[in-house]
């Protein structure tokens, strides 16, 4: 459908949307004035991953719209665990570990939203603050005979569970209850009307919907993003060392730079509508370009999102890394660098255990792999014995050995 108002035809645009549970009510209410909605984010690791990024932005449009998006911190729901498409029940944090990975969070968010006391500035919240004080006889009998057990079995997100015949608890049962109340709680305290979410969440959001509606309670909406895959299908979000995280302790901004830089051709168009700021207008231009010009899109699409993530400060030097790397075949002291002790050096460090310690490598087996393959090189050189080491002769003048896989990955080492 044709949209009306300025959030949900941006979010429609950029395609954003997989599912609203009542397009033409939400799209009236977003119309006539500013909305709030949110979207929850669960503290299970110190950081949130490309995934997160995309829900993200979607508060970002929410307040860029005139309307006053809530980013909700699980403090409460990580320690029950999301069983959603999962074999198994999640390892339960400690109270000193779901703080710690909030604070973490919260240092993403402040560069994606603006924060403050405006009428649309996003703010920032914690389940923990209401679930953790519930009295659970009143919780059951007040919100917990709202809920169909039957219809609770019917999600997809647990049904695949138990039909793998993997146990689902009582404690993860219960997420589904409490996420449906968040949705409840937020309304009653900031007037929340939407909460949003991945595709997967569809069924927990629903909950929230319906339980307002048995509670005697205002019209609440759904609304969910597709999940996003590359053109081959492939499942977006994981790189060669593993998830790309949005924080720079787990994965740095070099390394963020080069994933979006290695897009596939006929994503660049798609991910700059989701992931960049860009004007449509120039988006079209971007996608247009064909042949070699293509590379030209994808340092863009790289470029605009390390931005929105990092800073453009560190956009900047990944960029300018990457072309001293490529294109002037220079030696950057800011590629992603480890240190190894200068001992460990001069008896011979392992190619192998070398490529692990730069992150170019998960785990010996996959080092092997690379160098059986021919991938692997050390400061430009071919390696085609597994067992060969590194030593003081291979330290260049800028004392550092620049290793690398393939064309696109490289790294440094550095003899402390």
């Amino acid at each position: 459908m044709a949209f009306k108002s300025d959030f949900l035809n941006v979010l429609d645009e950029r395609g954003f949307i997989h599912q609203i549970s009542d397009p033409e009510g939400l799209d009236a209410l977003a119309l006539k004035g500013p909305i709030t909605g949110y979207v929850g984010y669960d503290a299970t690791a110190t950081s949130l991953h490309i995934g997160n990024l995309i829900t993200a932005t979607m508060l970002y449009w929410m307040q860029a719209t005139g309307h006053r998006p809530i980013a909700l911190m699980g403090g409460g729901t990580s320690m029950v665990g999301d069983p959603s498409f999962r074999d198994d029940q999640r390892k339960l944090l400690t109270v000193e570990q779901i703080e710690e990975n909030i604070a973490g969070i919260k240092k993403i968010f402040a560069k994606i939203m603006t924060f403050g006391d405006g009428p649309n500035d996003a703010i920032m919240v914690n389940n923990a603050d209401w679930l953790l004080k519930l009295n659970y006889v009143e919780f059951l009998r007040d919100v917990g005979r709202h809920f169909s057990v039957n219809r609770m079995l019917s999600f997809d997100s647990v049904k695949l569970r138990l039909d793998r015949e993997q146990s689902l608890s009582f404690l993860e049962f219960n997420y589904m209850i409490m996420q449906g109340y968040d949705f409840t709680e937020l309304n009653r305290r900031y007037g929340t009307v939407l909460q949003m979410g991945g595709s997967d969440q569809w069924g927990n959001i629903i909950n929230g919907v319906d339980l307002s509606h048995r509670m005697g309670g205002p019209q609440l909406y759904a609304l969910t993003t597709p999940l996003l895959t590359k053109s081959s299908g492939e499942k977006m979000g994981k790189s060669a060392s593993g998830a790309v995280w949005l924080n720079p302790e787990n994965f740095s901004p070099y390394d963020f730079w080069q994933y979006f830089r290695n897009t596939e051709d006929a994503d660049v168009g798609r991910f700059l509508k989701i992931f960049t700021r860009l004007p449509l207008s120039e988006i079209a231009r971007l996608e247009a370009l064909g042949g070699n010009e293509i590379n030209e899109a994808k340092k863009v699409l790289a470029t605009e999102t390390t931005a929105i993530v990092h800073g453009r400060a560190a956009a900047d030097e990944a960029a300018e890394t990457a072309r001293a790397t490529f294109e002037a075949g220079a030696i950057d002291l800011s590629l992603p660098t480890a240190e190894v002790a200068r001992g460990e050096l001069n008896a011979g460090l392992g190619i192998q255990a070398a490529l692990v310690a730069a992150g170019l490598a998960a785990s010996n087996g996959e080092a092997r792999r690379h160098i059986t393959s021919g991938a692997v090189r050390v400061n430009d050189e071919l390696v085609e014995d597994e067992r060969a080491t590194l030593g003081e002769n291979k330290v260049l003048p800028e004392g550092v050995i620049k290793l690398s896989v393939g064309k696109k990955r490289h790294a440094l080492i550095r003899p402390v």
